[in-house]
């Protein structure tokens, strides 16, 4: 981050999921380095997997802005973050640049992160199946809010006979010039699952597909005027450079970080292999700011648990890995010792169907799991929740006392036998709630993905347990 918290970016957004905000944010990733600069990646809203072909492309983590997790001033720390010993950032939208949280607001939406970071967005237009009708589409978008933050296009999928004449058409109607065209290419769509994309190591040649997007822009890219753009991105003056979450609740008076770093070293083993892989950088950010040391362990490929006193077992895709988990025998017996013997284990969602008797993979078959807790998994036709959530307690637990809470979010097809009574997860309007997570000594497992930074005592009382 330059002088007086300035920082050169720029939003990727799109009219709607599906527009290619990945592929063109990885490719112009690609291109800034191929130019000299240290790129950041950042990823508006919840999403887990898009975060990850990031870090694929920079080698370094790319961190989630969500306004309802983290609040408009933590986005701008996260912001600040990322950006350190950085020089130009690339944020990537979230659905369409206007939809929210829900579909009578933008709040949530990668706009209003466009508005509270001031932060210039371009489109991405998926050009496929349109000609002129594409102009008065930009049109729509770029005269539509209160503030308009869409300061160039990038034309996706869009034939190279009829690019110069769209183009055209699109500066003399909006005034907005279009920044690069990208024609149809052939292999190199990112597949889908369930809520989003494939992770990126079971994309074969991910890195060359991103080379050969990257390879098309730059041939029709105004580099100039991209940087041009990035460079009128608003200055954070009243952010740190290399502000940590424990003076950032400080100076803004937002919780009582009295006594919260650890004074001894916990060693917390966190799960991290092809089965469990999804954890919000801030969360990482956020204990090791407290002292911990973060000790990674595959329970797919490892015999054991490392030497570490707590564990967190994250989200992931542990239904597509059963079989292997099931057979890791020596990996199980060793985790439910740690259970038994009153390891403090925070599982979430994958790890939360890990720990129970029994998973059905996708095509029906049953395996044995850790079982530290009784239930079994099975994948539903439909979601079984999605979408923001405040998790407050019902009953006494190790973590969570009265009056606190936790924000989060749940996305999952998979359903157990006992999903437990142990917590209320509410929907921010306050018109859905149902129960939700278990305990069993100092396990805490449940399927909603906890945003730590959301309650500080939460994950002080975790350390300490």
């Amino acid at each position: 981050m330059g002088n007086n918290g300035s920082f050169r970016r720029l939003m990727i957004c799109a009219p709607a999921s599906g527009s290619g905000k990945t592929l063109i944010t990885c490719a112009l990733l690609r291109i800034l380095q191929r130019k000299g600069f240290k790129p950041a990646s950042f990823k508006c809203g919840p999403d887990y997997i898009d975060p990850m072909f990031h870090k694929r492309m920079l080698g370094i983590p790319s961190r989630n802005l969500d306004i309802f997790l983290a609040g408009e001033e933590g986005v701008k720390r996260t912001l600040c973050k990322g950006a350190e010993e950085r020089d130009f950032g690339i944020l990537e939208g979230v659905m369409g640049f206007y939809d929210g949280s829900n579909a009578a607001t933008t709040e949530g939406s990668s706009y209003e992160i466009s508005c509270v970071t001031d932060t210039p967005a371009i489109l991405v237009v998926n050009c496929r199946g349109m000609s002129n009708s594409i102009i008065p589409l930009i049109k729509g978008f770029a005269e539509y809010g209160h503030e308009k933050r869409i300061r160039g296009v990038i034309l996706n999928n869009i034939s190279p006979m009829i690019a110069g004449d769209i183009s055209n058409g699109i500066l003399e109607n909006t005034g907005i010039p279009v920044l690069g065209t990208v024609p149809v290419l052939k292999d190199v769509k990112l597949e889908s699952r369930h809520l989003g994309l494939v992770m990126p190591s079971e994309v074969e040649g991910v890195l060359a597909i991103i080379d050969k997007v990257a390879d098309a822009l730059m041939e029709n890219l105004d580099f100039e005027k991209l940087v041009e753009i990035a460079d009128s991105a608003g200055s954070f003056d009243d952010a740190k450079e290399g502000n940590t979450f424990l003076t950032y609740f400080a100076d803004k008076n937002l919780n009582n970080t009295s006594g919260i770093e650890v004074k001894n070293p916990i060693r917390i083993g966190i799960s991290r292999d092809e089965a469990f892989c999804f954890y919000y950088e801030d969360n990482l950010d956020l204990l090791c700011e407290m002292g911990a040391e973060l000790v990674p362990f595959s329970p797919i490929h490892d015999e054991k648990l490392p030497e570490v006193s707590h564990l967190i077992i994250g989200g992931g895709y542990p239904e597509l890995y059963a079989k292997e988990l099931s057979e890791n025998k020596t990996m199980i017996e060793s985790l439910k010792t740690a259970a038994d013997s009153g390891m403090p284990i925070l599982a979430e969602c994958g790890g939360f169907l890990y720990l129970q008797e029994s998973m059905q993979n996708p095509e029906g078959a049953e395996y044995p799991m850790a079982g530290v807790l009784s239930g079994k998994s099975h994948m539903r036709d439909k979601l079984s929740h999605f979408g923001y959530v405040k998790v407050t307690k019902i009953k006494d637990n190790p973590y969570i006392q009265d009056g606190e809470e936790i924000r989060a979010h749940e996305f999952h097809y998979y359903d157990t036998t006992e999903n437990g009574d142990i917590c209320k997860m509410t929907k921010p309007s306050g018109k859905r709630s149902w129960e939700g997570y278990r305990v069993q000594n100092k396990v805490f497992a449940g399927f909603a993905h906890l945003y730590y930074p959301s309650c500080m005592a939460f994950i002080r009382r975790f350390l300490d347990a």
